[in-house]
């Protein structure tokens, strides 16, 4: 292996990478060694993503001998100090990492480049897009990320428990009438029946497209109702005022882990790849089944995310060199195969296919498969400011729980500071 990679893979590890990421002062890369040219790309994610990136790269870097690409990743929360910080500069990543919840508010910046348009229009290739992500990272006509990778909502539960408490395997299909009664049921067990759910946005977001609604309107404001959201997080409170959840203090304690894996709780809401990170973290055998229904014939509420997405920035100094980096890391078989899971389950058709997926990456593609009759229409993407109504969510909740405030008030705080993130 060339001595560049060896050099670079030890900066990124020593962290090395990422001071001189924050250090650079213009946006795209400058001429690499030997009249080639470098280009920037940053991601979130951790050490085993971080190597099999590099592997990525290095294959990349071996087939264009012209391009340099210097990377950088950081934690997810880290991830996006840094790229507020560079887009006020003007000096974001050639190419970049990004996520569903902050896509409308970087494109509203104009420092997302239209993939649409120019060398990337020419080279990124979209058509090998599995069936409900051809839209995803498009907004207002105008694309301006790539899927690199596929969730869907689920239910991640611990069958054993379930059979402990005399209570049927979850993935039979449950309404949420059955899994109320679950609750109810292992009140008095050490291990409730599932967690404290109603802080998380995409519950009710799920909750609200089983009955024919949605989040948000059409030009980006909330769509829900104050009464809507009333009921929705006086149904925590209530189950708390039970015993049926685990007590606030002690998931505090043990955060950032999760009461699932510590055995605390019997199921929990998540997208369907954080099963291979909770099987990770606990010796309990976990499985997916699809989140409870309002109606066991109506909607799902389901469908299919985008999970990591990659965008270019428009003050790049070399976009065709970044586009052939996102389109080969979205749609290059080998790329695929080095990858294989640690970004979700491949978006693109070639890249699922050369996939080696095993034991739990196994497992979340063959849900996704088991689902894919059901999934609805995938929403637009969130508007800018969606990630603060998020946390504005389960603060409320947080809030309810220690008591620190009454569900009224939670309701009311909630919609002053979401329509305020909204409105920004």
């Amino acid at each position: 292996m060339p001595s560049r990679h060896r050099a670079r893979r030890a900066a990124a590890g020593a962290g090395i990478a990422v001071s001189m990421l924050l250090a650079t002062g213009c946006g795209g890369g400058d001429g690499g060694s030997g009249g080639g040219v470098e280009i920037r790309y940053s991601w979130w994610g951790n050490a085993e993503r971080a190597e099999l990136m590099q592997q990525a790269i290095d294959l990349f870097e071996e087939r264009n001998p012209t391009i340099d690409v210097q990377p950088t990743f950081s934690s997810f929360e880290s991830y996006w100090q840094k790229i507020a910080t560079e887009a006020a500069g003007g000096g974001t990543p050639d190419v970049m990492q990004m996520d569903v919840q902050y896509l409308r508010e970087y494109s509203d910046k104009n420092v997302l480049a239209d993939l649409g348009q120019g060398p990337a229009g020419e080279t990124i290739r979209t058509d090998g897009l599995r069936p409900g992500l051809e839209e995803s990272g498009v907004i207002d006509g105008a694309r301006y990320a790539v899927p690199a990778s596929s969730n869907v909502y689920s239910m991640v539960y611990e069958p054993a428990a379930f059979e402990a408490a005399g209570l049927p395997d979850p993935a039979e299909g449950w309404t949420w009438d059955q899994y109320h009664e679950a609750y109810a049921t292992m009140a008095d067990t050490d291990v409730k029946a599932g967690p404290g759910y109603s802080g998380v946005l995409y519950v009710l977001e799920l909750q609200l497209r089983q009955e024919g609604s949605a989040l948000y309107t059409e030009d980006g404001q909330l769509a829900v109702s104050r009464e809507r959201v009333r009921r929705f997080l006086q149904e925590g409170k209530d189950k708390l005022d039970a015993d049926q959840l685990v007590d606030p203090g002690i998931a505090e304690q043990i955060s950032p882990e999760s009461p699932l894996t510590q055995r605390l709780i019997a199921s929990e809401f998540a997208w369907d790849n954080f099963l291979v990170r909770y099987s990770a973290e606990t010796d309990a055998e976990l499985a997916l089944a699809a989140p409870p229904t309002t109606d066991p014939g109506g909607p799902s509420g389901l469908y299919m995310k985008p999970g990591v997405m990659l965008s270019m920035s428009a003050n790049s100094d070399h976009p065709e060199e970044a586009a052939a980096l996102i389109d080969f890391l979205i749609n290059d078989p080998e790329a695929g195969a080095i990858l294989g899971s640690v970004r979700g389950i491949p978006a693109t058709e070639a890249q699922l296919e050369a996939a080696d997926l095993k034991g739990h990456d196994l497992a979340v593609a063959e849900y996704e498969q088991r689902v894919a009759d059901v999934l609805g229409e995938t929403p637009p993407m969130p508007p800018a400011g969606a990630g603060a109504v998020e946390l504005a969510l389960a603060r409320a909740n947080e809030d309810i729980s220690y008591g620190t405030l009454s569900v009224d008030e939670a309701v009311d705080r909630f919609f002053t500071e979401a329509e305020e993130a909204l409105a920004d």
